[in-house]
């Protein structure tokens, strides 16, 4: 396919153009009675359920990523569906029914599994949104860093012994 325009890469107006250029999705997407929200070229699709509208909902999400997979295919776009993941959010008691009735999940026709976390904007999202492993990633972090700071924690004062 022929590109008859483009945006060079790192331009200042290239992610105000590609939201512009991507904005009907949301369209698509509200149609279909789902809540979203949008961060550069990720959307985070967001149902609510209850344990006895679970396949009711399961069948809306599948029809509207379909739909927004179809309008990505026309527009010369298309979904990383290896970048895509499912989170079920609940209680213990909502959890074990909707793990026993739903495995996967249908997203733009493939079957994703349902992931125990996932991370948005940084922040690691559990099951029950805890965030212990959110605060066990960023400890470790921490921890990298203050090991890497103490590491040349040496070479500053060697530097300001030598200044003097």
């Amino acid at each position: 396919m022929k590109l008859e325009v483009d945006v060079p890469q790192g331009s200042v107006l290239g992610p105000l153009l590609f939201a512009v250029y991507c904005s009907p999705v949301g369209d698509i997407i509200t149609d279909h009675g789902v809540h979203y929200h949008q961060y550069a070229d990720d959307t985070q699709l967001h149902l609510a359920m209850s344990v006895d509208n679970t396949a009711a909902v399961l069948s809306v999400l599948a029809a509207c990523t379909a739909d927004v997979r179809q309008w990505y295919l026309q527009n010369g776009l298309q979904l990383n569906l290896d970048k895509s993941e499912a989170l079920f959010v609940g209680t213990a008691n909502q959890r074990c029914v909707v793990d026993s009735f739903a495995s996967s999940v249908s997203v733009a026709g493939v079957d994703l599994p349902v992931s125990e976390d996932l991370k948005v904007l940084g922040v690691v999202l559990d099951r029950r949104l805890t965030f212990h492993r959110h605060v066990s990633m960023v400890a470790r972090s921490c921890n990298y860093y203050a090991q890497a700071i103490r590491h040349v924690r040496h070479l500053s004062t060697e530097l300001a012994q030598t200044s003097m």
